[in-house]
């Protein structure tokens, strides 16, 4: 009977909580639209595939990690004042973006595509924070897992 190992594909359904099984709901993915990761290619936390080590097909599961463990704290230096040109499109500003609380898919130096949220909009500035959306949380994780491939 095949488990979670390194190198194969694992599907799971799940509830994400804040801090612990009666926290805030974050996210969830059923069985018909599960999450999807090849273990060991740092598609899922490193602690969530830990926890998941030897787990089989329809064996629920259920996994606590700790802030510093998943994303850690959220951090000051990730708020980042950027200058309005930067959201120059064709030639003229994007105001559309340029809205406390809009996503913003940007490029890190090495192309890596980053997310950051809009938090404050000045005359020159835009102040950008791309602290991950889970920063600065503990995670519960209740689920099963559905699948499991080569």
């Amino acid at each position: 009977m095949k488990e979670v190992q390194p190198g194969v594909q694992v599907e799971v359904a799940y509830t994400l909580r804040a801090d612990g099984p009666e926290g805030e709901e974050l996210e969830s993915c059923n069985e018909e639209t599960p999450f999807v990761f090849t273990v060991g290619q740092e598609e899922a936390l490193e602690a969530f595939e830990t926890a998941l080590m030897g787990q089989r097909v329809g064996e629920p599961f259920e996994i606590q990690i700790a802030c510093s463990d998943a994303y850690g704290d959220e951090t000051d230096d990730a708020v980042v004042a950027l200058p309005k040109s930067t959201f120059m499109v064709d030639g003229k500003l994007d105001e559309e973006v340029m809205q406390v609380g809009e996503v913003v898919p940007m490029s890190d130096d090495e192309g890596q595509e980053i997310v950051g949220v809009v938090v404050d909009v000045e005359a020159e500035f835009v102040h950008v924070d791309f602290n991950h959306p889970l920063a600065g949380l503990d995670l519960h994780f209740e689920g099963v897992v559905v699948g499991i491939s080569e």
